[in-house]
């Protein structure tokens, strides 16, 4: 399984503060990178369309 982050689709297994956690609304996988948060660029569940900075 790879973690691609679901805003840049980049790898983060070499970006600092990356995280992968469950969506809170539907438990679906959700990976962001440390620099996509850090510039609190937006996400979109791809299961339920949930979405956050």
């Amino acid at each position: 399984m790879t973690n691609l982050c679901i805003s840049c689709s980049r790898e983060v297994s070499t970006i600092a503060n990356s995280v992968i956690f469950k969506c809170p609304k539907c438990g679906e996988r959700i990976v962001r990178c440390g620099a996509c948060r850090k510039l609190s660029i937006n996400y979109k569940c791809l299961k339920c369309g949930f979405g956050g900075l």
